[in-house]
């Protein structure tokens, strides 16, 4: 922790800042899926109003830096690859079948998700008490999955698969990714692995729509994209980032426990999404049994 921690109110500010922000992106595709857009053409956007931000990002971080090595260069390309450019579009594709509360809890499994890696990857130990977090966290989504199931048929299924799906790709990110942010800096790797992700979003785009498309697209879906990518993705990934820096990771990752609240707050409040006993027991359970694992680590 920083020598600001006597004072971290700041520091707990911009993690809560990034929390909130950042819980709001699956509220913005809810809301331009209304609008007939489909997932590569709304990530491409996201990713087109991102890219200046993020290129700015790796070099402001990179500035009297040393040059990347080949060796880098492919860790980058490789956790832009999974840990933004996958990650996202299959959250994004997940979003048009499952509701923003129930995205929001299977993505807040990552820590799991990151103990089970480092167990099968690197044969980490895992203690019974870090199991039993796991099993009330994974019982809370399960709850909430068994109501999606109820209220929005089988497609819920897929919807699941495709965010759960998201959270692992994300989760190898943060597995592999320790030594590349000791190289380079956190910063400094968060600005050029997102840069790939955003050429790749693009890319995918060019191969797979029209670019004449575009012009068909509602004006509502342009703004809201422009949304999301400056408030909902460059100025969450920076105020944590900043959060850190003041109040140290550990505490930052705290705070960010208010994201799935603040999500599933806002989807009831802007999508009109049922907040029942259910979704606030699987809630509670996803969410304590995170807080559990990070006081067992």
């Amino acid at each position: 922790m920083s020598s600001d921690s006597k004072t971290p109110w700041p520091g707990l500010a911009l993690a809560s800042l990034g929390a909130v922000a950042f819980s709001g992106k699956a509220i913005i595709v809810k809301l331009a899926y209304r609008h007939g857009v489909d997932a590569v053409t709304l990530i491409m956007l996201r990713m087109l109003f991102a890219l200046p931000l993020f290129l700015l990002l790796a070099w402001w971080a990179g500035r009297g830096k040393p040059a990347l090595t080949r060796r880098d260069w492919i860790a980058v390309l490789g956790l832009g690859f999974s840990g933004y450019y996958l990650a996202s579009f299959l959250d994004f594709a997940g979003l048009a079948y499952i509701s923003a509360s129930f995205e929001r809890l299977i993505l807040y499994l990552n820590p799991t998700l990151v103990l089970f890696l480092g167990w099968i990857l690197f044969k980490r130990r895992v203690t019974g008490r870090q199991l039993l977090a796991l099993s009330v966290s994974y019982a809370g989504v399960l709850l909430v999955f068994g109501q999606e199931l109820h209220l929005q048929g089988s497609d819920v299924l897929l919807g699941a698969a495709l965010v759960f799906g998201s959270a692992v790709s994300y989760a190898l990110y943060l597995v592999y990714s320790g030594e590349e942010v000791k190289r380079l800096g956190a910063m400094r790797l968060t600005g050029l692995a997102t840069t790939v992700a955003c050429i790749l979003c693009i890319a995918q785009f060019l191969l797979l729509r029209p670019v004449a498309g575009l012009a068909e697209l509602a004006p509502q879906v342009w703004w809201l994209s422009l949304l999301n990518a400056t408030a909902c993705t460059f100025l969450p990934v920076l105020a944590v980032m900043m959060a850190i820096e003041r109040i140290g990771a550990t505490l930052a990752a705290q705070t960010g426990m208010i994201g799935p609240m603040s999500t599933i707050l806002m989807g009831v409040w802007i999508l009109g999404e049922p907040f029942t006993p259910l979704v606030a027991v699987g809630t509670v359970l996803v969410m304590g049994g995170v807080w559990l694992l990070t006081r067992w680590r």
